[in-house]
Order: C-alpha cells, then sequence, then structure tokens
C-alpha cells in the first residue's frame, strides 16, 4: 500500500497516528492538495500523519481491511503509537468502520466524512424497518460488507470506539448520513452546507479538528 507520512516532529514520535483514507478515485496527495495536513500543523496538533492509497479493488474485494492492518496499523503499533485513528472520506469511512468491525479494540477513534452509505438496497431496507435504531438483520454473512457497516455502526458507535461523522447536507448521501447520525453522539456530529466534493469535505475537517477531535 502506497503512503504519504508527515510526523509532527523530526526527532520524536508522537503518541498517536492518524490514518487518512481517500475516497475513490482519489489519493493521498489530494489531501495535501485540500489543505488536510496542514491544516492540523497550522493548529500545532502533535500528531502524525499517514495519507494512505487505498486500491478499490480490494476494497470492493474485501482485503483492503487486511492490507491496512498488517502493512500500517500493526507496524504502528509496534513502534510505540498509543492512540490511532482512521480518518475516511465516503469509500474510505465506509472501510474504516469495516476495520473496526473485523478489527475489535485496534482503533481508538475513527472520522468518517460523507462515508459511503452502501447500495439502495440496504439503506431501503433499513428505512422499511422504521429507523436505524430498530433495525436489526436476522444473521449477517461474513463477506456482507453493507449490512456489517450499518450493524456495526449500530451496535458501537455510541461506546466502544469514539465516532465523528460530518456530511454535507447537500450530499447525495445525505439521507443516510442522518440516520447514521441517530446513533452517534450529537456533539460528535457535523452536518454543514455542500455537497459530495472536497470543499465540504475539507469544511468538515476543519470543524473536526475546531472540536477538538483528537483531545492532546
Amino acid at each position: 500500500m502506497r503512503t504519504i507520512t508527515d510526523i509532527a516532529h523530526t526527532n520524536t514520535t508522537s503518541d498517536t497516528l492518524v490514518v487518512l483514507l481517500p475516497g475513490a478515485y482519489n489519493s493521498p496527495e489530494d489531501f495535501l492538495r485540500e489543505g488536510f495536513v496542514s491544516a492540523v500543523r497550522e493548529r500545532g496538533l502533535s500528531i502524525d500523519i499517514v495519507l494512505a492509497d487505498m486500491n478499490l479493488e480490494c476494497i470492493t474485494d474485501g482485503t483492503a481491511h487486511k492490507q491496512l492492518r498488517e502493512e500500517i496499523i500493526q507496524p504502528a503499533r509496534h513502534n510505540g503509537y498509543l492512540r490511532i485513528w482512521l480518518i475516511g472520506i465516503s469509500i474510505g469511512g465506509f472501510m474504516a468502520t469495516l476495520y473496526a468491525d473485523y478489527h475489535p479494540g485496534e482503533i481508538d477513534g475513527l472520522g468518517l466524512i460523507a462515508p459511503y452509505p452502501g447500495s439502495r438496497m440496504i439503506t431501503e431496507t433499513i428505512n422499511a424497518s422504521g429507523s436505524l435504531l430498530v433495525w436489526s438483520p436476522e444473521k449477517i454473512a461474513e463477506e456482507d460488507y453493507e449490512t456489517r457497516f450499518w450493524y456495526w455502526l449500530k451496535q458501537h458507535a455510541t461506546n466502544d470506539v469514539e465516532v465523528y461523522l460530518g456530511y454535507g447536507i447537500e450530499d447525495r448521501f445525505a439521507t443516510a448520513h442522518a440516520e447514521m447520525s441517530t446513533v452517534i453522539p450529537s456533539h460528535h456530529v457535523c452536518s454543514l452546507p455542500g455537497g459530495h466534493d472536497w470543499q465540504a469535505w475539507k469544511r468538515i475537517w476543519l470543524e473536526f479538528l475546531d472540536r477538538g477531535i483528537f483531545k492532546q
């Protein structure tokens, strides 16, 4: 997995690592261009950052979370990081949540920026049940990634892992994002004007930072 690393201090390692996962057809360089890293440095946050290049094929075939674990998360723990956050945009947010599901206890926080909610089939199933709060699938297959994504949010987003959610109110997935927000603490939810694009995603990222998402 190709990565770009930006460390807070040249001679020391921070105790916190933030891994940024891009959306489909985006790259680590896009985070740099859009000022995600510079915004962290401008605020003087002592966190190290890894920008990961997520292969869409690996996401769709279910191997991305294993690759992320073997190449980034496990080495980071071995190198002494005490807190690890995954921040994902769109399909990157979907992947970050699946990581927390498949590897419980390995991630300390998730920042979901306009996360991909899955197909219309899963969102319509949840809507038909009345709400995410009452929806409960009878059985979840090992590779039913969309159901696993929603069920993890329902079961864990209020306790086991700190979760932040942000989305643009004109985003094409905004209705699904609003449903997700019902199981996430309200002070961890950020909805701002904007669509499914970098302009909105950067505004959400800045809001997360200014709310003290990493609480140093």
